[in-house]
């Protein structure tokens, strides 16, 4: 077999392989649809926040860590200990993802939602610590 023919059989073949091996596509809201799993990654949290998913990000931490420590961009900061007698200032319809410094905090609060009648509540594991250890963008 000649070089050129060669070369013809040869280049569809690595195009359907290249193609294969692409990018994964960008994720956006509808992929994220449905229940929110019981523990959710920081990577996770940030990709359904840059798919423009409503998703409500309850940070229960003190006020203090939050600033100094840094938070979620467009998380609402309502501290643990405050946390049952303000239930009314979190929406039902949403999904919600609960955040502190490193994820136990957050199972509580989670804890508390759901026995409240949240049901769509996940515990993002590691909290702020993996958030910025993963370098996501944190407000300050």
């Amino acid at each position: 077999m000649n070089r050129t023919r060669r070369l013809f059989l040869t280049l569809p073949v690595a195009a359907i392989a290249l193609s294969a091996c692409g990018a994964a596509s960008t994720p956006n809201a509808q992929s994220f649809a449905g229940a929110l799993p019981m523990n959710m990654s920081v990577t996770e949290l940030n990709d359904r926040i840059n798919a423009k998913t409503d998703i409500f990000v309850l940070d229960v931490r003190t006020p203090e860590e939050y600033t100094q420590d840094g938070h979620v961009k467009g998380s609402t900061l309502i501290p643990l200990p405050e946390l049952a007698t303000r239930l009314a200032e979190i929406p039902k319809d949403r999904p919600i993802a609960a955040f502190c410094r490193s994820g136990n905090r957050s199972k509580v609060a989670q804890d508390l939602l759901l026995q409240n009648g949240f049901t769509n509540v996940t515990n993002v594991i590691g909290g702020i610590g993996a958030w910025r250890n993963a370098n996501l963008p944190t407000e300050y």
